[in-house]
């Protein structure tokens, strides 16, 4: 069952990264293509990520591996200016693994 998703201008990550933690477990995590940008300090991880997405077709899902501190908050946030979703944001180890669904560009009229 999927859980509605708010937004909470002082807390929007940690809000949508615990709903989102509820709604998939580690065995529903696939992916299309995977990611590692450990050792690449910002604005690397996202810029890799967001040329990675370029290539992938619509609707795919693309795991990304990050330890830099900065992509807790960097890759909230280009997901919701790109338009692609940010699927998960969980720990893992020293990093943290976000899955994102690659989306339609958005087009304005």
């Amino acid at each position: 069952m999927m859980l509605g998703i708010g937004v909470c201008s002082d807390c929007r990550f940690n809000f949508y990264r615990q709903a989102v933690t509820i709604c998939l477990t580690r065995a529903e995590m696939r992916f299309d293509v995977d990611l590692d940008t450990r050792g690449f300090l910002c604005p690397l991880p996202v810029l890799k990520a967001r040329k990675r997405l370029q290539g992938m077709p619509e609707g795919s899902v693309l795991r990304l591996v990050a330890d830099d501190p900065a992509a807790v908050v960097d890759v909230p946030h280009f997901c919701g200016e790109s338009g692609h979703e940010l699927l998960v944001a969980e720990p893992d180890g020293d990093a943290t693994v976000y899955l994102i669904r690659k989306c339609a560009p958005v087009k304005f009229t």
